[in-house]
């Protein structure tokens, strides 16, 4: 009885003058909210949601790698698995990360930054060790410059931005110039930066390579000075990367609507550190590919980044290993989508014979063939136990 007696101030201290039965009402109401709330944070287990969590290191704000990894995130978040998007300093600056830092599990990369990693014999043993989950999308090579520069040779000798160091933009730059012989004063401010610098006239030039369209490159109020100017698809160009182009409606500040702008591409993709098998970090990069591969249909879908269709998970990578993984997902659904021993068997059958009739027509010849099959079977089977 005391015990009660001694609740009732403390429900007053709480609820003031309020009527009685209503101060023990609100009483119930907060011991209940307070039990919700201890059984809920009961549940929550941190261990759980700590080998959850996978960490991607993309690209700049302003660029296509950051929306691709907004995206991942966005689509594959759920109890067992969450997507950090990290805003990186570039593919070579990303597998570095990879290879060294805790909590960069993924990174989104170009494919050529690997060779500049091999030119540095930086920790050989790390740089074998790096693998790929899926070659991604390709991205285009934007060098916007002053309307009175018509030809990327006009750049020799004048001052042009690619990027930080380490950036992807900053080695695919310097491959470029070096393959096309030219020989500008390169200057490394950071994208942002570099527009503002076009605009006073401090440089001449500015490179980023990114997948089309860049918001940044789109909203660049170019007042008619600037536009993007064509790379030449020539000599070892042709070795290292692939023919693109840009239309006005990708860029209609930057590109004539009568005359296209022809570039080059590089192609990009999901990069990994290949740690021990059955470790935390391997486990968390499988959880990834499994909900990555299998939910892919959901990144096609309208609102997500147009770049996002030109991906094949299958597509293999020159001079990269697949993770094993997603290498053992795409043989299970190779395996899957083979098709059954009775549709090869019909199928040789309608082909050898040359018999071509519609889809309907085919279905009704393949549903009457499998009837044909069973009685076949159970006849030998009623034969066989006759004798």
């Amino acid at each position: 009885m005391s015990g009660r007696v001694s609740a009732f101030p403390f429900i007053r201290g709480l609820f003031g003058r309020l009527p009685f039965q209503a101060a023990v009402a609100a009483a119930f109401l907060v011991s209940g909210t307070l039990a919700v709330s201890a059984q809920t944070e009961s549940t929550f287990n941190p261990a759980r949601a700590n080998s959850g969590t996978l960490g991607v290191i993309s690209g700049g704000a302003d660029g296509t790698y950051i929306r691709i990894a907004a995206d991942l995130a966005n689509v594959l978040d759920g109890e067992d698995l969450r997507v950090l998007p990290m805003i990186g300093r570039g593919s070579l600056q990303n597998l570095r990360d990879i290879m060294f830092l805790r909590g960069v599990d993924i990174g989104i990369v170009q494919m050529d930054a690997r060779e500049q990693l091999n030119a540095e014999k930086l920790q050989d043993s790390a740089v074998r060790r790096l693998r790929f989950i899926t070659r991604l999308y390709n991205e285009e090579v934007h060098i916007i410059a002053s309307r009175d520069i018509t030809d990327i040779r006009q750049l020799d000798g004048k001052k042009v931005n690619i990027d930080k160091a380490g950036s992807g933009t900053n080695l695919t730059s310097r491959l470029i110039f070096d393959k096309l012989g030219i020989k500008p004063e390169v200057t490394t401010f950071d994208q942002a930066s570099s527009y503002a610098k076009l605009k006073s006239g401090e440089i001449q030039a500015a490179v980023y390579v990114a997948g089309r369209p860049v918001r940044a490159i789109a909203e660049f109020q170019t007042e008619g000075r600037f536009h993007l100017l064509p790379i030449p698809f020539e000599g070892e160009i042709a070795e290292s990367y692939f023919p693109a182009r840009f239309g006005n409606t990708d860029y209609p500040q930057l590109v004539d609507s009568t005359k296209p702008v022809e570039t080059l591409a590089v192609g990009s993709l999901l990069a990994v550190f290949n740690w021990p098998e059955n470790s935390d970090r391997y486990n968390r990069v499988k959880r990834f590919v499994d909900a990555f591969f299998s939910r892919f249909d959901e990144f096609l879908q309208p609102g997500r980044h147009p770049k996002w269709k030109e991906v094949n998970l299958a597509a293999d990578v020159p001079g990269w290993e697949r993770i094993r993984p997603a290498q053992d997902w795409l043989d299970r659904a190779k395996t899957a989508s083979k098709p059954s021993p009775q549709v090869q068997s019909f199928e040789s059958f309608m082909n050898g014979r040359g018999i071509n009739v519609s889809a309907e027509q085919r279905e009704v010849l393949f549903r009457e063939f499998l009837a044909w099959q069973s009685d076949r079977q159970r006849a030998l089977r009623r034969t066989s136990r006759q004798d």
